[in-house]
């Protein structure tokens, strides 16, 4: 057996020892958490390691993100940082100078926060691609990744999707016709481009201190051949994989997970949309669109075939709902199926809400009688709540009710946070902040539990409740990373000063200061299992 010292920190780890200093780790197991002098005496051959006044905590887990993607974003055309139209299709110049790529694959523009003169802040069109790009196959999607602009040379190798769902010939596309268009985008990137996206995912995610991840693909987001690579890929970041496809009986759920190799059937099965595209599935119309009421991929009937045949499979399943309609449907579904199952058998299964933005107190207490977990993005509401952004003008006095993570717990639902990356950044500190800062207080939460939600919750999306992983005490996984934080608060928290977040008569350790505006931690050293997977240049 190794053991592991770790001493002349401050260590996150449990009320039994708030004021904890270091942490003793056999092959890949914490065996002891304590002070530094204990320490020494009760391992006194193990090697020491000097965490010179760093704070160690629980690893994280990002519980819902798109890899692919999100590795393409950082090594290729990112346009969240565009102004205008035309500072977008400068971007898009730029890059198509400098790349001979058989798909010009870009992500992230945001329309709703362009401004500038007449049409600047208007999507680009089919136009604007084919004379940036003459003759190229150009995908750009919006942020949240649910309607993309496409150029001429992509469209035409999309066979009839002039008669497709959500097609327009200039504006970017939507529904099916979008989910045609990705497919075809989606074809064009090699196998080695695939891998070497993958891992850079993985690697930047390490370095924010995540362990594991779970991979949220489907046939509409990222294809068989993507879903089938990442079971290949040898990474210290874990990844666990969701399929979104529909089944509708015991034996074609256990047909999707064979072919598939899914750990889930769901994650990022779609019920509807996105708020941004107009694509999320409401109840009344759009503030800012009469008339339009987003989009239902599902009904309630093959919700709830797929709710039974997955809980009878003992299989994990999981629904991207994000409008009220679509939580609905997935409600009446629900009811059905739990008065023939019983709630026992689906809360066995651990399902999934993805997003959840618009629960109402009646839906939360259901979800958490059947023991669904809630997969939730807390930048979501960093990005797009508050006065005069995208929430208020897509759903008028409907916005300040989104994202309530108090209700949601408050019923018992429990709560896993994540990025939806490359929709948000893989950043579970300010993921925290947001969580705890909304823009709507009252649905905030405290920084334990948003901590929380980051670490316990995302093993317990994963079905994985031991009460042990996701912790720091004895027994549990040494999942965890090492960070810099402010030393004067380190100094104050050893003087007995309460200057971090956490009420101290809690008798919880206190965690570091998330208020706006206050330097968020830096990752040093990220580990799995023992295992090192990430070491910061220098440290």
């Amino acid at each position: 057996m190794t053991t592991q010292l770790l001493v002349g920190g401050m260590v996150y780890s449990s009320p039994d020892v708030p004021d904890a200093t270091a942490i003793a780790i056999t092959d890949g197991i914490v065996v002891w958490v304590g002070s530094d002098d204990v320490g020494r005496a009760l391992h006194p051959d193990a090697e020491v390691v000097d965490l010179e006044g760093h704070f160690v905590a629980p690893a994280f887990v990002d519980s819902h993100v798109h890899l692919t993607d999100t590795g393409l974003g950082l090594i290729g055309l990112n346009l969240t940082a565009a102004t205008s139209r035309s500072d977008c299709l400068d971007r898009l110049a730029e890059f198509v100078a400098h790349s001979d790529d058989a798909i010009i694959w870009g992500l992230g523009w945001d329309a709703s926060t362009w401004s500038g003169g007449p049409g600047e802040d208007m999507p680009p069109t089919t136009e604007d691609l084919d004379r940036v790009a003459p003759g190229r196959p150009v995908y750009l999607a919006r942020v949240d990744e649910h309607s993309a602009a496409a150029s001429s040379a992509l469209r035409e190798l999309v066979h009839g999707i002039e008669g497709a769902n959500g097609f327009e010939p200039q504006s970017p596309l939507v529904a099916t016709a979008h989910h045609r268009v990705r497919a075809a985008a989606r074809a064009l990137i090699t196998p080695e481009a695939r891998r070497r996206a993958q891992r850079r995912a993985l690697d930047h995610a390490a370095s924010r201190g995540v362990v594991a991840v779970h991979e949220n693909g489907g046939p509409d987001i990222s294809g068989v051949d993507d879903f089938r690579s990442l079971a290949e890929l040898d990474h210290g970041v874990s990844v666990r994989r969701y399929w979104g496809q529909p089944v509708s009986s015991l034996e074609g759920a256990r047909a999707v997970v064979s072919a598939m190799g899914a750990d889930g059937i769901g994650g990022d099965l779609f019920v509807d949309g996105a708020i941004g595209s107009r694509t999320a599935w409401l109840s009344e119309e759009y503030s800012d669109s009469p008339g339009e009421y987003g989009v239902s991929y599902l009904d309630e009937e093959t919700i709830a075939n797929h709710l039974r045949a997955t809980t009878l499979a003992g299989v994990q399943a999981g629904f991207h709902a994000i409008g009220d309609a679509a939580v609905a449907a997935i409600a009446v579904a629900l009811e059905q199926v739990a008065d023939e199952l019983g709630t026992p058998a689906l809360a066995r299964c651990v399902h999934r809400l993805e997003h959840a933005e618009m629960v109402t107190t009646e839906q939360a207490e259901l979800f958490a009688r059947c023991g669904f977990v809630a997969s939730m993005q807390p930048l979501f509401d960093d990005e797009w709540g508050g006065d005069d952004a995208l929430y208020i003008r897509r759903l008028g006095d409907r916005a300040p009710t989104l994202n309530n993570f108090a209700a949601l717990a408050k019923a018992g639902v429990p709560l896993a946070f994540s990025s939806d990356s490359p929709v948000c950044a893989i950043d579970p500190w300010t993921s925290i902040r947001a969580a705890v800062h909304h823009h709507t207080p009252t649905n905030g939460i405290s920084p334990r539990a948003a901590f929380a939600a980051c670490t316990r919750g995302g093993w317990r999306a994963a079905g994985v409740n031991d009460g042990l992983t996701g912790t720091l005490v004895p027994g549990a996984p040494a999942h965890y990373a090492v960070w810099n934080v402010d030393e004067l608060v380190v100094a104050a928290s050893h003087q007995g000063v309460q200057r971090w977040s956490t009420d101290p008569r809690s008798r919880v350790p206190a965690l570091p200061d998330v208020s706006p505006g206050a330097r968020l931690p830096e990752c040093v050293r990220t580990v799995s299992a023992g295992v090192t997977i990430y070491e910061r240049p220098g440290a």
